[in-house]
């Protein structure tokens, strides 16, 4: 997840829903297609989908979640149509469960749109498998009911739903208690139906102890998490593990530096490798340097290309699979790049991966030679409010 403060841009309005033949037509293939899709509701539950919950409040999610930061600049313009029809072919595979920000330019659009056609053109049970997450990412300012209720509602009309499925609330300064005071409003509209689960992102360890012996009732935690940053597996997974609170990750791929397009590669001769042309590629390179350098990275780049050949995957599929396998985790998020390029079946093979204990061990004898992030950095979210 990437913080910014830029607040609430609808850019899709006005949208007319498509004429009724194109529905039809577009239904019929749909009906015709599903016989080879593969669907992440179906098949090993365990494996494919998981309910976060505290108390009453539960929801259940895709364990690997479509991100929807790369809509809001930096990786390539997104035509609408084209971004809408390529969640349609997420959803369709398995892959459901899409997660946005009131500050992803027009994500909370783009869901709304694609929301309509899956009404439209998919069956009942298909869309009660469908999941929209969304983040709250305010400016630290007073917290009154009538501004968190008008802020939500920007959201539930963005998205075009009665009740947000989950709503992510951020916090950018700890010494200004308020983030209290909104949560307690956000359980308030949960009351009322507008909000199904109310959860958190970036929060570290002290704060959400803090928010849950205030009894407010989040189901999850949103932080970054990957094999090179193992800091949620630390104080956060105690404390995740004792109260039932889940975590669900971003960075997991680190932005693709996790992949065969940076193995064998280096950085430090000008255009001699990839271009680190986008925000997430930036900022994970410099999470890459904090944790040991280019060279260790290459190491385990070289180490998870020998896991990956041997379970005939990917190395992005072995990095998503290796943090889902931690402890409090429920989902990670791989970003979708709507319309420009798809992971669909790298993301579906990771359901069916298992790693062994040769897998695992030769990872961590990499990871040991990194730094420990904890102290380099802080806790989870800290990377967001250190200067």
């Amino acid at each position: 997840m990437a913080m910014a403060v830029t607040l609430r841009p609808t850019i899709f309005t006005n949208i007319t829903h498509l004429k009724s033949t194109t529905t039809r037509a577009k239904t019929a293939t749909y009906r015709n297609s599903q016989a080879n899709s593969v669907r992440c509701f179906e098949g090993t539950v365990e494996a494919q989908r998981v309910t976060v919950q505290n108390g009453n409040d539960s929801l259940d999610i895709c364990r690997v979640l479509n991100g929807m930061w790369q809509t809001s600049g930096g990786w390539g313009r997104i035509d609408r149509d084209d971004a809408v029809e390529a969640m349609l072919r997420y959803a369709d595979a398995g892959l459901s469960t899409f997660d946005m920000a009131d500050h992803y330019g027009p994500a909370e659009d783009l869901y709304g749109i694609f929301i309509n056609r899956v009404r439209r053109e998919r069956p009942p049970e298909f869309v009660d498998k469908v999941r929209g997450l969304t983040k709250w990412v305010p400016p630290p300012v007073k917290m009154t009911s009538s501004y968190v209720r008008e802020n939500i509602n920007v959201s539930r009309k963005r998205m075009d739903v009665a009740s947000l499925d989950m709503l992510q609330f951020h916090w950018w300064d700890y010494s200004n208690p308020g983030y209290l005071d909104a949560l307690k409003h956000l359980a308030d509209l949960k009351a009322e139906g507008k909000i199904k689960t109310v959860a958190l992102t970036n929060f570290d360890t002290e704060r959400l102890q803090i928010i849950l012996e205030n009894e407010i009732p989040v189901v999850s935690n949103q932080v970054q998490h990957s094999i090179v940053d193992m800091r949620p597996q630390q104080k956060m997974a105690e404390l995740c593990q004792l109260t039932g609170v889940k975590l669900i990750t971003y960075g997991t791929v680190m932005g693709g530096l996790l992949s065969e397009k940076f193995l064998d590669t280096n950085l430090a001769i000008p255009f001699a490798g990839p271009p680190l042309n986008t925000p997430s590629l930036q900022k994970y390179k410099r999470m890459v340097d904090a944790w040991g350098g280019w060279s260790l990275f290459q190491v385990l780049l070289q180490t998870l290309k020998k896991v990956a050949s041997k379970h005939k995957v990917s190395i992005p599929t072995v990095a998503v699979k290796y943090i889902l396998d931690q402890p409090t985790v429920a989902g990670s998020m791989i970003g979708v790049r709507l319309g420009l390029s798809d992971h669909i079946n790298d993301s579906n093979a990771i359901f069916s991966l298992d790693l062994d204990e040769d897998d695992i061990n030769s990872i961590k004898e990499v990871t040991k030679k990194g730094k420990d992030l904890l102290r380099v950095i802080g806790d989870c979210g800290d990377e967001y409010r250190r200067i």
